[in-house]
Parts: structure tokens; sequence; C-alpha cells
């Protein structure tokens, strides 16, 4: 029937690609359905989006719908689940459901950004049943590389869906509560419907290894080292920086933290009782007064971000931290996709100062927060759905989850993108539809369409420079002085030798004397005829056509 109560979900982020996580679950008929958000993530800019500083889902969607949007629900406080609210929120202004420490992230993050508005918070802990407008919402305590995750059973006349946000089976997670396997298994005999599950690490055997097993590692490694030992992570991951800040003591180290972010994350833990009986994280003041041989750094920047802590002290550039031939620096954490070239300028960087380098390849320094086939199979015999969506993947996370979950037998497994409205009760699970999704990103102070912030443009000028060129006429028609030239980007000879400059103003020359005096009183004119020659002269000699703007002014 048409006004038949259905159960959807709609991912506008996250599906297809890794990060910028945002999902949304509909209830009602079609046409008439009350939604409920799911995380609001962000993801960072790569080469293809040049000067963009965040990117951000398109709410098109969200914004159409807003008064029907019951609340926004936060599954943990990682930026590709949370980084986007403080951008987005003010757009809906719908009420968002969290836990204590996510909510902590949120407001160090908001404080830290001027002009950016407060949002209002309603707390919710791991293990919370309650009802936010039409939706049934439990927080079920999960496993991740983060205080807090949560997965979500949303309960509905028509059936139940688990949302399961990031997560592992880590039965020693260094922090807070383990994974809640029994009230999994409670869902399971009351009956699941749909699971919406991770995929990260769908396409690898076996179960992920413990965080329990990490702090075991860094402990052997800070005891063997000879000299100072600096430790950089994920600020986010405060299990391990409780590892970190256990193995320094056990190591009789002084630990110093370098890094705002990495600051900030640690006063929001220890706020809430998370980085409990530890001694004290120093600031990188003490640095200088420290032994040699006593000392632990925890350092911003496992990704190569050029301005985190690790960069600038790799580079010689920071102003109260170096380190020497003998020390030792671990990356307990993973490098993600593209950030290889920036992680492994550091690493450089620090091997020419004879430093040594210890990562996942030399031993048991980080481990992922996302399950494995061994965990995935685990779960479905928890939870035994009847239907699979995979999410949080890129399209081949999403088919290899997709194969996996055939293998181990479910009923339906629907493989969809962003933008795919999938039905999940009653009835055949299956997309039924489509909304508009999209990217927004953060550029600077602004914030809008990639191709309104001049990105088209930027990708060009990486590639062929550009050059400008300014005429002035008189009302006869006549110029008035020599044409004025800039080039940017552009070799300043071409292969014979000859100044690239003056090809331009030969250029100049050539398109402006074909123009028939009578209508070279246009400027509009003028200029789209002068840009079209120096636009084909610089191609001819260099082989790329390089942006060109041309002034005309009239006097």
């Amino acid at each position: 029937m048409a006004d038949a109560n259905e159960i959807v979900f709609l991912p506008l982020g996250g599906v297809g690609e890794i990060g910028m996580n945002l999902g949304l679950y509909g209830y009602g008929p079609d046409g008439d359905r009350t939604w409920l958000i799911v995380d609001c993530g962000v993801t960072f800019a790569g080469p293809d989006l040049p000067g963009i500083d965040l990117v951000l889902p398109d709410i098109r969607f969200l914004e159409s719908e807003r008064n029907r949007i019951a609340g926004m629900v936060i599954t943990h406080a990682h930026e590709d689940h949370y980084g986007g609210i403080m951008h987005l929120w003010p757009y809906l202004r719908v009420p968002v459901y969290a836990t204590a420490f996510t909510a902590g992230l949120l407001e160090a993050k908001i404080e830290s950004e001027p002009g950016a508005e407060e949002v209002p918070v309603t707390l919710v802990k791991q293990g919370d049943r309650l009802k936010i407008g039409a939706f049934d919402v439990e927080f079920i305590a999960m496993s991740h590389s983060i205080p807090e995750p949560c997965a979500l059973a949303l309960r509905f006349p028509e059936g139940m869906v688990v949302h399961t946000g990031d997560w592992k089976i880590d039965r020693t997670p260094g922090i807070g509560k383990p994974i809640d396997l029994d009230r999994l298994a409670e869902l399971g005999r009351e009956g699941v419907t749909a699971l919406v599950c991770d995929s990260t690490n769908a396409y690898r055997e076996g179960f992920s290894p413990s965080e329990g097993d990490v702090a075991g590692e860094l402990t052997k490694i800070m005891k063997r080292a000879k000299h100072r030992v600096a430790v950089t992570t994920f600020s986010s991951n405060v299990a391990r920086i409780r590892a970190i800040a256990e193995a320094a003591a056990a190591s009789d180290r002084n630990l110093v933290v370098v890094g705002r972010s990495m600051r900030r994350v640690i006063e929001v833990a220890g706020e809430l009782g998370y980085l409990d009986d530890l001694p004290p994280f120093l600031d990188e003041d003490s640095y200088g007064f420290l032994p040699r041989e006593k000392t632990v750094l925890l350092c911003t920047g496992s990704q190569g971000e050029v301005r985190a802590a690790l960069a600038r002290i790799a580079a010689g550039e920071h102003r109260n931290i170096a380190l020497s031939k003998g020390d030792v620096v671990i990356f307990s954490a993973r490098t993600i996709p593209g950030n290889e070239k920036e992680v492994g300028a550091i690493v450089n960087n620090l091997a020419k100062s004879g430093v040594e380098i210890v990562t996942d390849r030399d031993g048991l320094v980080h481990v992922s927060g996302h399950p494995r086939q061994g965990e995935l199979a685990e779960l479905y015999k928890l939870l035994q759905p009847k239907v699979v969506v995979p999410v949080h993947g890129e399209p081949f996370h999403l088919a290899a989850h997709g194969e996996f979950a055939r293998s181990q037998k479910i009923k339906s497994v629907v493989v969809a993108g962003n933008g795919d409205i999938i039905r999940l009760a009653p009835g055949r699970a299956e997309v039924i539809d489509e909304a508009p999704f999209g990217i927004t990103v953060v550029d600077g102070r602004i914030m809008g369409d990639p191709e309104e912030t001049g990105v088209k443009e930027r990708r060009k000028l990486a590639f062929a420079g550009a050059l400008v060129v300014s005429l002035v006429i008189n009302k006869t028609g006549d110029l008035m002085d020599d044409p004025a030239v800039a080039l940017f980007g552009i070799p300043e000879v071409d292969d014979e030798g000859d100044e690239m400059e003056e090809i331009v103003i030969k250029a100049v020359h050539g398109a402006f004397g074909s123009i028939p005096k009578a209508r070279r009183k246009d400027p509009d004119l003028v200029s789209e005829a002068v840009r079209r020659s120096v636009r084909s002269s610089v191609n001819d000699v260099w082989g790329k056509k390089t942006l060109c703007k041309v002034l005309v002014s009239r006097v």
C-alpha cells in the first residue's frame, strides 16, 4: 500500500568512501517520513581540492526535510563521525544526542573556533534507551579506538535495525566498557531485521588484535630504548594515550605532551576519569630540563600534517623540542590512504637525523578499531539479521563485506551508495529511490559548493599557471601604452630561448591590430579576442592552455 509505514536508510556520506559519515533513518509512508540523523562527519581534502580545509556532506536534502527531522545521534567522537556538527548544525537546529566524551570534545572544538555557535547536546550513556520523536533508540556499548562508542538499536513496529557505527570485538579495550556481547545476543533473540554495518576491514581474515596487546609492546620498546622515545598516534585514541602513559611510567620515564589537539583530548578525557591514577602529563616547556633517557614524547602528527608537532620536530623547526641520533620514534597509528607522501617526508627527515623509526611493520604498536571477518561472523551469529547493508567503506570494502555476508548465509545483502534510499522493511530490502547528495567544502571562512569557491580554477593554476594582461585604450580605440603583462607559474622562456613575456606581448599586439578600429571601442570584444590569441600562442610554444585574464580600461 502506498500509505504503509516503511523503514528506510539513506546515506548522504560514508558509503562508497572512507570518512564524512552521515546517515538517515526514515520512518513513515513515502512522502511523509520522519527522519533521524546518525552522525555528521567530515573528511579532508585531497589534491583534487587544492586549498580546501574540510569536506562536508551536502545537506540539501536535510534542509528540505528539516521540519521532519526528529534529531541527530552521534555514535562516537571521531572527526569522520562528528566533525561536521559545528559547521552544519546551524542550518538544521535539530536536537543532538551524544555521550559525555563526544559532547566534551565538541564543546572544546567549538570554543577553539572564533565565532562558532554553541550546539546544545542532550547527554546519553552507553546502555540508555530513549524515544527521539518516532524513534525508539537504544545505545549499545561497543569497542573502538575511542571512548564511549555506541551502536544503535532502532525499534519499529515493522522490525528492529541495528546500526553498528565503528566497532571491533575487544575484550581488553584499555579504557571504558568492553563491547556488550551479552546485550547484542539479547537483541538477536528479540529479532533483528537489518544490520547496517562497518566494512573497513571486511576484506581481512581473522580477528583484530587488542589494545591490551599494544600496551605490552610499547612498554617493551621503551624499556629497551637507550635514549628518548617519541610516540605519535591519533589524538582521539584515549586508550592508546593511557597505554603510552603507563608504558612511560613502567620504564621510569616522564611523559611530555606536544600538540594542541592531543592536549585538548587529554583534558576532556581527564575530566571524565579516563586518565585517573597516572603520573602527570608534562607540557613541552619541561622538555629541556629532562634527562634524555628519562623522556617520552607524545606527539600529534601521525598522518604527516605539516603543522602538527611531529612534522615540525622532524624538520628541526620546533621551538622547544629536538630529537637526536639514537632516539626512537614510534608511529602508533596506521597511515590513512592518501597521506603516504606526507608521512614519508617526516620519516625521511627523521632518518637523516639518525632517529630510529618503529612502525606497525616492526611490531604490534598499532591495532585497527574496525572488525575483520572473524568479528563480523561473530556479530552475525549474535544478531542473526535478515538483511545486511555494508557501510563505512570504499566500493572495494563494501563489495568485500557484501561477499562475506553472503558466504555467511545472510538472506539479503544490499550494497548501495550515497544518495540511495534503501527500504529495510517491510517487504524486500532494496533501493527504492534516490536523494540529492554531494559535498560542501570549508574554504577558509567560506563554506559552499566546491566549484563556487574557485577550486576549478585552482586546479588549472596548479597544472598550467596563469597570466594577466592589462590594456588601456582611448575613446577612438587606440592603445594608450604598451600592454602590461604578469605571468604566474609559466616558464620564462620557450624551448628556443625566446622570452615568454615577449611572445605574449606580440600576441596581444597581433590580436588588437586585427580588430577593426570601430570595434576596438568595445572592451569585452577586445578582452576576449586578446585572451584567445594569447592563450593560443602560449599553448603553441609550451603545449599547455594556461588560465588567462585580460583587463581592458577605457580612458
